[in-house]
């Protein structure tokens, strides 16, 4: 069944949620940052907040994150401490409210050896759901090589990654004097997908279930011109065709936080079938009107009852297994 918004009324997962616990929110404090990436302010966060909205919003299970600048405000060698304590709350909300919450862990990139055994811990000791990683790291994009430990082991696990947009190296130059979430936050997402197809990183880790924020951001409309530069052969590394960059999108996953309106939607649904695309909500940098606005536009795009089910829960139990097998339980 659907509800008076468009949407499925089945128990959402949302794949892109925040979290900002108070061990995160003073070391933002600390360091005076009283806002984020050009000027977005810090939201307040609360464990209750969180599954008021949830509930108004249909939303049976939240999987929360740390949003930009993740630990990157810090210098590197002090990232590993709060990113150690960030991943012990983010299991305790987890553990504290069975079904309602999962967690992304957050690495403390760029050392890593650090990431690496911060993801042993996140895995092994607090079995989180996937890591989360920003587009950049200090400038870097996720297909370079140094990073290619990181990703040797996500595969390994057969991982979910999420990706999340964070400000660019020349934001200064080129944000035109507006907060990076409106355009910088997209073109990252995209800047770093092309690396990782580029690098070919995304084509010899194919076990790592990669989720891509807001809709693919700016793949839809770039996506042509992105593979048509495989055939050009003073590029290398490169992807072996423009199929194999179609190919390789179409088995991502894409959440649909504030991309749901019909006209980047149409373009979503041309890059990947409906069996890829996830919930997302990104509260609560997106307030609580504009998740209730995109989950009505959600319903705008001639989707059928058995499409809007999937996207807003049969896809992501797919990815989290144990989401569904919790439902099951639950049920019996």
């Amino acid at each position: 069944m659907t509800d008076g918004e468009g949407g499925c009324a089945c128990g959402r997962i949302d794949v892109h949620s925040h979290f900002l616990p108070p061990v995160y929110a003073e070391a933002l404090a600390k360091a005076g940052l009283k806002t984020l990436d050009g000027g977005m302010p810090v939201p307040a966060w609360s464990a209750e907040a969180a599954l008021a909205v949830m509930d108004r919003q249909g939303i049976e299970t939240a999987m929360v994150s740390l949003s930009s600048p993740s630990a990157h405000f810090l210098p590197v060698a002090e990232r590993p401490g709060l990113v150690r304590q960030i991943n012990e709350t983010g299991a305790a909300l987890t553990r504290d409210h069975p079904g309602r919450f999962g967690f992304f862990a957050t690495l403390p990139m760029p050392d890593v050896a650090a990431a690496l055994a911060e993801m042993r811990h996140a895995f092994d000791a607090l079995g989180v759901d996937g890591v989360i990683l920003e587009t950049n790291i200090d400038g870097a994009y996720l297909g370079a090589p140094q990073f290619a430990p990181v990703f040797a082991e996500l595969n390994r696990r057969g991982a979910t990654l999420f990706l999340h947009p964070t400000s660019p190296a020349c934001f200064d130059a080129v944000a035109l004097g507006r907060p990076a979430p409106m355009i910088e936050f997209p073109l990252d997402t995209t800047r770093t997908l092309v690396d990782l197809i580029y690098s070919r990183t995304l084509q010899t880790h194919p076990d790592i279930k990669v989720i891509v924020p807001h809709g693919g951001a700016a793949l839809p409309a770039l996506i042509a011109r992105i593979a048509a530069f495989a055939g050009l052969p003073f590029i290398s590394p490169r992807p072996a065709s423009e199929a194999e960059v179609f190919e390789t999108l179409a088995r991502l996953y894409y959440d649909v936080a504030l991309s749901a309106h019909p006209i980047p939607f149409a373009g979503l649904r041309r890059i990947a079938p409906v069996t890829q695309i996830l919930f997302g909500s990104d509260w609560p940098f997106t307030p609580e009107a504009g998740v209730a606005r995109n989950i009505r536009q959600l319903g705008e795009n001639g989707l059928s009852e058995d499409e809007l089910h999937a996207i807003a829960r049969q896809n992501a139990e797919r990815v989290f297994p144990r989401l569904a097998a919790l439902r099951r339980a639950a049920s019996t």
